[in-house]
């Protein structure tokens, strides 16, 4: 660091963000391989709901994680202190960290940042059903530390002794978008070496629907479970639940050189914003997406015409998808037409906080293996949602750059620039 002589502490160049490990635990796989080739397939991770009775429900289908055991990634008493979601997590990091093939980093130089919108619902809802039918006494003296929405971050930092920076992030569906991007600007302004970025969610709860039934936010397809996530279509109405977990590797490049592992992208830009709109509905002419997408693009001093693809926020909304087609049409012009854009929550379902880190990481795939995953389910135009969705089949594609756009309720907006690797000349 050096000081000039008016005292002034001039900060060193801002250093390059390389990603080296993915680790995702979602409806589609289990995996980073497993994932992406359910991505590429198509293959819809929507199901009938089998943890509790929905007949009476308007909708009665989500995309779950039926084969997940947290049992193969933890101890039986971690199992027992941890929600659902924090497990998914730690899972997902834990994957991460083997693709990664990390060792031993050094703990102060390594850290931690995750994102939930909701955290521990379902250790929620247990306990409070324990207060009403067995009385006080007996709610769990881990109630507390399993529930609050820090926890996987904390817990992720304990399980391999990560003792540098720590956060957790809750912006609804942008919270691990946003834990993404926070990760990056850590490593960029030299306050670690190795972040794990990414976010889980588990809230596929009787309360959970019925909430999200009353505000007519999601699908009743109920004929049609495939179809019923459909991001982009004249006929989409509404989004599908869904839960899993998305964890990426995320370093310095010289520190990833140093350590001689395999490189899937670079993370070169962040943009952050809010609507100051409305409660749950997107601004209509997408000024908060526009304005998250334009500060990524020049954090990563890439002009609009240099974006070959744009994984989407895209949940399968009438009023959302509009919105992000418009934004994008306003960020990218006559060039909108040009790119391609895809929404993989037509398989795996919207997964909330976790959706910016697993749609991350489908991006870096996307780069990684120069093919572009579909939208699946569009089949009828919308004059309102007018570009080009990638519909039904993955397209082999020569992308040098993407965006990876992830909204929140509130409106909280967060977009990832990425770059190929190694860089296009």
């Amino acid at each position: 660091m050096k000081v000039d002589p008016k005292g002034v502490v001039a900060r060193p160049p801002t250093r390059r963000v390389v990603i080296t490990g993915l680790g995702v635990i979602s409806p589609v796989g289990t995996g980073h391989r497993s994932f992406w080739d359910g991505l590429l397939a198509a293959r819809s991770g929507v199901r009938p709901i089998s943890r509790f009775d929905a007949s009476n429900y308007p909708t009665r289908f989500a995309a779950d994680v039926p084969d997940f055991d947290p049992a193969a990634y933890l101890d039986r008493k971690d199992v027992r202190h941890m929600d659902r979601y924090t497990q998914l997590g730690v899972a997902a990091a834990q994957l991460a960290w083997d693709d990664a093939e990390l060792r031993s980093p050094d703990p102060w130089r390594s850290g931690v940042s995750m994102g939930t919108g909701i955290g521990g619902m379902e250790t929620l809802v247990d306990q409070l059903h324990v207060l009403e039918s067995r009385g006080p006494g007996r709610v769990s003296p881990f109630f507390i530390p399993m529930m609050i929405g820090n926890m996987l971050a904390g817990q992720t930092a304990i399980r391999f002794g990560l003792m540098g920076p720590n956060a957790s992030v809750t912006t609804a569906c942008a919270s691990s978008g946003h834990a993404v991007g926070d990760a990056m600007r850590t490593i960029q302004h030299g306050d670690a070496d190795l972040m794990l970025a990414g976010g889980a969610e588990a809230v596929l709860l009787p309360i959970a629907l019925a909430g999200f039934s009353s505000m007519r936010a999601l699908s009743t397809n109920n004929d049609d479970l495939a179809h019923a996530s459909r991001p982009f279509d004249a006929q989409r109405d509404g989004f599908v639940m869904g839960e899993g977990a998305g964890v990426l590797v995320l370093e310095a490049l010289d520190h990833a050189q140093a350590r001689g592992v395999p490189i899937y992208a670079e993370l070169v830009g962040y943009g952050r914003s809010a609507d100051a709109y409305h409660m749950v509905e997107p601004h209509p002419d997408g000024d908060g997406a526009v304005a998250a997408m334009r500060a990524a693009l020049q954090d990563a001093h890439l002009a609009p015409e240099a974006i070959g693809y744009i994984n989407a926020h895209g949940t399968s909304t009438p009023l959302g998808d509009a919105a992000e087609t418009a934004a994008i049409k306003r960020v990218f012009a006559a060039h909108a037409y040009q790119l391609a854009v895809s929404s993989t929550k037509s398989v795996t379902g919207h997964l909330f906080g976790a959706a910016g880190a697993v749609e991350a990481i489908a991006t870096a795939l996307a780069l990684h293996h120069q093919v572009l995953p579909p939208t699946a389910n569009w089949e009828h135009a919308d004059p309102a949602c007018d570009l080009d969705y990638v519909p039904n089949v993955p397209r082999p594609a020569h992308v040098a750059a993407a965006l990876s756009n992830a909204f929140g309720f509130g409106g909280h907006n967060a977009s990832l620039a990425f770059g190929v690797w190694p860089p296009t000349p």
